[in-house]
């Protein structure tokens, strides 16, 4: 099923060929937008909230730590990318060597949404279609298969949202501090 579905999706990557610009830029470089979420997720903490401030430093740390786990775990499961299986697909970005499950992205993009979700819903929002959209582009331009984003992107969300308790007791103390600082006050205007 999963080889099916990179077939229909990529069957209608061929179709649009309008689309590929869009979609190849996102799939490279939209990453950079879950970053900018972060960071306004954490001024708005520092400007009203410890807790809020907290979850969203948890939140970078859960992507980097699934991120961490995922390489090997990756290295181990050894899948091979949808175009070495399927040589005629439609590939419209680099043609990585590294293994496709689960998708590093995916898995990033998954953790900040999830994360977001519990430190400042609406921006939650907006990054969960973010990163759903994140998802479907590996696919259409041919770098993942559909079980590698949907895998990455749940592995990344447990990862964050498994952490929001401690997060919770441990970090939110520590932003209440950070908060109190002086030189820092700029930003809670």
């Amino acid at each position: 099923m999963d080889s099916s579905l990179f077939h229909t999706i990529n069957g209608w990557a061929r179709d649009t060929p309008w689309a590929h610009g869009f979609f190849r830029a996102y799939a490279n470089d939209g990453i950079v937008l879950f970053a900018l979420g972060l960071g306004i997720a954490f001024v708005i903490g520092m400007r009203d909230d410890a807790q809020i401030m907290a979850r969203t430093v948890w939140t970078a740390a859960a992507a980097v730590i699934a991120l961490g786990i995922n390489q090997p775990f990756a290295d181990l499961v050894n899948r091979a990318r949808p175009f070495v299986g399927h040589p005629h697909a439609l590939v419209l970005v680099d043609r990585s060597a590294d293994p496709t499950f689960m998708s590093d992205h995916s898995l990033v993009v998954g953790a900040v949404a999830v994360g977001l979700m519990f430190a400042v819903r609406r921006l939650g929002l907006v990054m969960l279609g973010l990163a759903v959209l994140m998802a479907f582009t590996r696919v259409y331009v041919g770098a993942h298969y559909p079980g590698d984003v949907i895998a990455g992107f749940a592995f990344g969300g447990l990862v964050a949202a498994g952490g929001m308790p401690l997060a919770d007791r441990f970090l939110t103390p520590m932003c209440e501090r950070v908060r109190d600082v002086p030189r820092l006050e700029f930003l809670r205007r």
